[in-house]
């Protein structure tokens, strides 16, 4: 079967008949302001939406990367969005240099319950859309050009009234025209001009206009001159910040916001990791670092993209591609020997204060807390042995894959000094070596667990250089109790990853859990494993064996 003639289905995104377009002659020299809608927009389009704990889990995320602006939720279109902004505002989780946005449709009902859930706040971004296309107008609401001008004009009236009757809060508006790109670009310059004097815009008090790829229609090219065009025509220009937000529907997202910066734009709005509707949002990750190996500062902390990466699995339920650009498992993996040549000639030739300049990786690992001998010394070592795969088949042991990157380096390490392949047997042997049998400089001997279900408490026995020790901590579950009682000995640790799976089947089946660790002040990620018929006892053990392991890849553990 072949695909259908496009011809007779789809039409062609007409040209924008622009003249002189300046922007394909323009560079992007400093980063835009950046606005994450990953709790509104990128919340909305997951199979299971984010609960309260993940929601706050994911808005601190944000802040400590750097975020000034986030959009935080559409209160008037749940009680739970309503609850989280409330939350936000009254048990003071707002930074005082970050804004937070909520959006609401160009109804009066609706924009009445989002000034409801705003009431207090310090600053905050209302941000009022309605749809302008001709496909919206004619099919969906069955609205005329002027019909869809005055609603957008008496939201933003009403805006302006509710605004100006809580004045203990700076109130900014952004409008977006739904479906811009659709849209005639003189209808669209209309409905943003009707606005913009609906507010008052002036230098002192800007409006942001959002100009859409609600769905991305076109190459990334007509969006700029979409932008250009705009950017050209609105009136009262420098009371007006163009703020971007593409969607990824063609799968040029992050091309489309470059470029559109490069025409004029101000900002960019989108989510991490391109999270979103359908394909996604912009994915403001690759943007950020896109604008970082180019020489401009993207005020954007992704220092630590690891930690990044595991907070936003979490939050999301949705593991991240392992070749998404920056963070993916396997982005600053060489397959090819040939590669893996060259990148480590260029390390070797790489001078420390000069700019880089290595083949094949056109960002240093180690800016975004990451490192490239692990994964080079897993690929060599995956064609010889297979390591995950016999793991797997032969014992059941189905490991992540960042352990699984771990312990092929252990298994490289022991092939390149005892020669020769191995077999199964030979690397569940070293698995268990490595990280089951692991009793140095802690040995685990038992816990018990006590206190009410909101606080979780353990009485952990261990032995220390031989030395029976109890240790007792408190925490909000079994692991982070144990976590705690280990700082009786010194060893602070923090838990990135957590999972567990069982080991055949019926009630004689193991539980095997995997536990990421790093210890505060240190980068570096060490992976424990315990296994047990008991799940807790089996965190426990994992706890335990990421501990050991820590000692053994040379961190410092201090059990005194």
């Amino acid at each position: 079967m072949m695909l259908k003639n496009p011809a007779t289905k789809y039409r062609a995104f007409p040209p924008v008949k622009i003249e002189s377009r300046e922007w394909p002659n323009r560079s992007i020299t400093s980063a835009p302001a950046w606005m994450s809608t990953d709790l509104r927009d990128g919340n909305q389009a997951l199979f299971e939406p984010m609960n309260a704990e993940r929601k706050m889990r994911m808005f601190k995320t944000l802040c400590k990367v750097g975020f000034k602006e986030i959009e935080v939720a559409f209160p008037s279109a749940s009680q739970t969005d309503f609850d989280f902004v409330r939350k936000l505002i009254d048990e003071g989780h707002i930074p005082d240099d970050v804004t937070i946005e909520v959006l609401a449709p160009a109804r009066e009902q609706l924009i009445r319950r989002t000034f409801e859930a705003l009431k207090g706040a310090r600053r905050a971004i209302v941000h009022i859309y309605n749809a302008t296309s001709k496909p919206f107008r004619e099919i969906v609401f069955g609205m005329s050009k002027a019909e869809v001008v005055a609603m957008a004009v008496n939201a933003v009236t009403l805006v302006r009234q509710l605004a100006d009757e809580n004045p203990e809060t700076e109130w900014v508006l952004e409008y977006s025209p739904e479906n811009f790109t659709a849209t005639e670009l003189d209808f669209a310059l209309e409905v943003c001009n009707a606005v913009t004097a609906a507010w008052g815009a002036t230098p002192d008090k800007k409006i942001i206009l959002n100009l859409p790829t609600t769905v991305e229609m076109a190459t990334p090219n007509v969006y700029a001159d979409q932008i250009e065009w705009m950017h050209r025509h609105l009136a009262r220009r420098d009371s007006i910040l163009i703020s971007l937000h593409p969607h990824n529907d063609r799968g040029t997202a992050v091309a489309a916001a470059e470029l559109g910066l490069m025409a004029g734009a101000d900002r960019v709005e989108g989510c991490l990791f391109g999270n979103g509707e359908r394909t996604g949002n912009v994915d403001l990750v690759t943007l950020a670092l896109n604008l970082y190996t180019q020489g401009v500062a993207p005020n954007l902390d992704f220092s630590d993209i690891n930690s990044v990466a595991r907070h936003f699995e979490h939050c999301t339920q949705m593991p991240i591609h392992p070749r998404h650009p920056y963070v993916g498992d396997l982005v600053f993996t060489a397959f090819s020997g040939s590669h893996q040549d060259a990148i480590k000639k260029g390390f070797s030739a790489q001078e420390a204060d000069k700019l880089w300049n290595l083949p094949y990786l056109p960002i240093d690992p180690a800016d975004l807390g990451r490192s490239y001998d692990s994964v080079i010394r897993i690929n060599s070592q995956s064609g010889k042995g297979g390591v995950a795969y016999l793991l797997e088949t032969e014992y059941g042991v189905v490991m992540p894959r960042r352990l699984q990157v771990e312990f092929s380096g252990e298994v490289q390490r022991y092939t390149d000094q005892h020669g020769g392949e191995m077999e199964a047997a030979d690397i569940w042997e070293l698995f268990a070596q490595t990280y089951l049998d692991t009793v140095n400089p802690v040995k685990y001997v038992e816990h018990h667990l006590f206190g009410e279900s909101k606080v979780q408490g353990i009485r952990l026995t261990v032995q220390v250089n031989g030395e029976t020790r109890e240790l007792t901590g408190e925490g909000n579950g079994p692991i982070d109790a144990a976590v705690q009682a280990l700082r009786n000995l010194g060893i602070k640790l923090q838990v990135r990853s957590y999972e567990e799976r069982s080991m055949g089947k019926g009630g004689d089946a193991k539980a095997c859990a995997f536990m990421e660790l790093t210890q505060n002040g240190n980068d570096r990620e060490c992976y424990g494993v315990g296994m047990d018929v008991n799940i807790v006892t089996a965190s426990i053990k994992a706890l335990m064996s990421g501990v050991n392991r820590m000692g053994a890849s040379g961190l410092v553990v201090k059990a005194a």
